[in-house]
């Protein structure tokens, strides 16, 4: 398996991305799908990786800047066929060394409170982020969790 640097545009992308968002879309208000769309993802401040195995796409991740010192993550997404196979493991570790080589100092992310998204809280969990409250354009919402951890 290797990450590398890749582009959301690319067919393969697009198609498991469109999945990302039709699942926040089925299991989340209008309001609070804040998921972004491939074009989104191409951009000043962004930066975007995929793990792939043979050329087959496993998952996605992406990496925003929001100033200088803090940055969030984007678009977490093990295609459904690769669950359980470390697939997002291994890009947030990727994600962490990258956010630490370009010298943040905070990290964060926002994910859904409902069921389908309790696997990658334990993950978020389990690599030191801790629960917070609404960072940049985040306002409250009850289907939003906010997580954050400093970058040593």
């Amino acid at each position: 398996m290797q990450i590398s640097v890749d582009d959301p545009l690319r067919p393969d992308v697009v198609a498991l991305l469109e999945g990302h968002l039709a699942d926040m879309r089925a299991t989340s208000p209008p309001e609070s799908v804040h998921a972004l769309d491939p074009k989104a993802l191409v951009g000043p401040g962004l930066s975007f990786w995929t793990l792939r195995d043979d050329g087959v796409l496993l998952g996605c991740a992406a990496l925003k800047e929001l100033d200088p010192g803090h940055a969030e993550i984007k678009s977490m997404r093990t295609a459904p066929a690769a669950r359980r196979l470390g697939v997002a493991s291994r890009l947030l570790d990727h994600v962490l060394a990258v956010a630490r080589q370009r010298g943040y100092i905070r990290l964060s992310l926002e994910t859904g409170t409902q069921d389908f998204f309790a696997p990658a809280r334990a993950l978020y969990r389990s690599r030191g982020f801790e629960e917070c409250g609404p960072f940049a354009t985040y306002v409250p919402d009850p289907h939003s969790a906010f997580f954050s951890r400093p970058l040593p």
